[in-house]
């Protein structure tokens, strides 16, 4: 075993797992960890990676020869290939110098791999005050019942076909959103069903694939979804709409929670801590 549980429990402000992204805190052990250095000798993805459902070949992989690993701090960088190449040093630590040291690693990095890009992670605490980034979000189906908001939502395809063809041209206007992406795997039948709001005969917002798969304990997941809504049909309450009618499914077909990452400050991070989520922390990536 390479990791020492003494060492990285301690320094874990936010259960942020480098290739994997947020974890539920039961799912942070040392054997998760050790799972993202046995995969980078494989190539494969984990059983429980959520981006196994689109299929392909793991486009993150950790360098595990570079692995920094001490009693007070450790340095995780990954590499991956999209594009010009990205290094990202995941940083683990409580020493003000933790993201400088981050930095050097990465800067390092990236010249021996030939990648033109260069960052560092550092996980945070939910006590951070004035945070960046993307905000960790725990929704736990425990909690309370989510019931159906009804309104103008249902999967796309319970729409009629007039309404279903407006899919496309919905996800090419919010593909910054994910959903040309999404609609590719819609119509390779690659992926669960997604949620529609329409209006008048108009797709206007839309939040899947909706999809439950085990994680590294066996829990039931609800996967992460695309979420988006036309600017033009915004402060409406279709986004709540949306979400809620998310939530009801996630709950319906036995999800025990769902982990969501907003940007800090935004629409989605605002109707999250609105919903009463629980926040986890927060991942912040700046160049190094």
């Amino acid at each position: 075993m390479f990791f020492r549980w003494d060492w990285l429990r301690p320094v874990l402000t936010a259960p942020v797992v480098p290739t994997l992204g947020p974890v539920h805190p039961d799912a942070l052990t040392v054997d998760v960890f050790e799972d993202t250095l046995r995969a980078a000798v494989t190539g494969d993805f984990l059983p429980y990676d959520k981006d196994r459902r689109w299929g392909g070949e793991k486009g993150e992989t950790v360098l595990r020869g570079d692995v920094v690993h001490q009693p007070e701090q450790t340095l995780i960088p990954t590499l991956t290939r999209r594009g010009r190449g990205t290094v990202k040093v995941f940083a683990y630590g409580h020493r003000g110098s933790i993201v400088q040291e981050a930095a050097e690693l990465a800067a390092k990095l990236a010249a021996a791999h030939d990648a033109a890009n260069a960052r560092v992670v550092p996980p945070l605490g939910p006590e951070t005050s004035s945070p960046r980034g993307t905000r960790i979000h725990l929704k736990d189906f425990a909690d309370r019942p989510c019931p159906d908001p009804g309104g103008p939502v249902r999967p796309v395809t319970d729409w009629p076909a007039a309404v279903q063809e407006i899919f496309a041209p919905f996800a090419t206007a919010m593909a910054a959103d994910g959903l040309a992406f999404l609609h590719t795997q819609m119509q390779a039948g690659r992926c669960g069903p997604v949620l529609t709001a329409a209006v008048e005969n108009r797709v206007v917002g839309a939040i899947g694939p909706m999809e439950v798969r085990p994680d590294a304990m066996g829990c039931p997941q609800l996967l992460p979804q695309y979420f988006a809504v036309l600017p033009e049909a915004r402060g409406q309450g279709l986004g709540r709409v949306l979400w809620r009618a998310a939530m009801h499914w996630g709950q319906s077909h036995s999800a025990a929670y769902q982990l969501l990452q907003t940007e800090v400050g935004g629409p989605s991070d605002r109707l999250c801590q609105s919903e009463g989520l629980t926040s986890l922390g927060f991942s912040h990536t700046t160049r190094a």
